[in-house]
């Protein structure tokens, strides 16, 4: 294959953008902000875990709280019904005794379920003290994620602009080369990622192998024309001022 020198040296302005073009791909993959993202997902998640169970104790703890609430108020209740019987003064003396009785019994519980109540009065303070603390934790977590997330398309945004750039350009550059040379170009490109390389002094710019000698005593015999190519990899060997012919 042949083709002139200068449109073969175009073709290191090509590769130099087709670089370009995968770097952009590469970082696009590999932005350190879509690891930090997920660790940050996963700590909004833990964090809302926590926040979940620290919300069910306390809503078990004011249920809980409801229910003694409910049982001292009817304990209550009762004790007004018997004081009100031994106010009367209608009872037997057998029925004011178990009226007397059921006032203690009803007093000690009475107590006991005071007692219980200010226990889970004090639990659900400290509970509500660690829920507060839980939702602090939680919006410091998704403030993380959405820097992280925002870090993350101002990135792509500035990815995205270049690539733009660079495929115009690079449409642009196609079109100064003849079919048959493009099409060699891509096909090595396709295959091994870079198409063309400079070749300076014994090295392949696209491989960066030294070449023997024998190939060199080859290369140095072909007209300026012709298109020369890496044995190692395939790209098409650029010659310039620098490949030291």
């Amino acid at each position: 294959m042949k083709a002139d020198a200068n449109v073969q040296r175009r073709l290191l302005d090509l590769a130099e953008v087709d670089a370009e073009l995968s770097r952009v791909n590469h970082r696009r993959r590999t932005l350190p902000e879509l690891a930090e993202i997920t660790a940050a997902e996963q700590t909004v998640q833990a964090k809302r875990d926590a926040l979940v169970a620290v919300e069910t104790t306390l809503g078990d703890l004011d249920r809980e709280s409801r229910r003694q609430e409910t049982e001292i108020e009817q304990v209550r209740a009762r004790e007004d019904r018997d004081r009100k019987l031994m106010a009367d003064g209608n009872v037997g003396a057998k029925q004011l005794s178990d009226l007397e009785h059921e006032l203690a019994t009803l007093q000690r519980r009475q107590g006991v379920l005071e007692d219980d109540l200010l226990e889970l009065m004090e639990r659900r303070e400290a509970v509500e003290g660690d829920t507060n603390h839980a939702r602090v934790e939680l919006e410091k977590a998704q403030a993380a994620l959405s820097d992280a997330q925002g870090r993350r398309d101002s990135a792509l945004a500035d990815l995205d602009s270049t690539e733009a750039k660079r495929v115009a350009d690079r449409e642009l550059m196609v079109k100064q080369f003849p079919a048959d040379l493009l099409g060699l170009y891509e096909r090595v490109r396709a295959q091994r990622g870079i198409g063309a390389g400079l070749l300076r002094g014994r090295r392949c710019g696209a491989c960066r192998i030294e070449i023997d000698r024998t190939t060199m005593s080859t290369i140095k015999s072909a007209a300026a024309d012709d298109v020369v190519t890496c044995d190692e990899c395939g790209a098409i060997l650029v010659r310039t001022a620098e490949s030291g012919l």
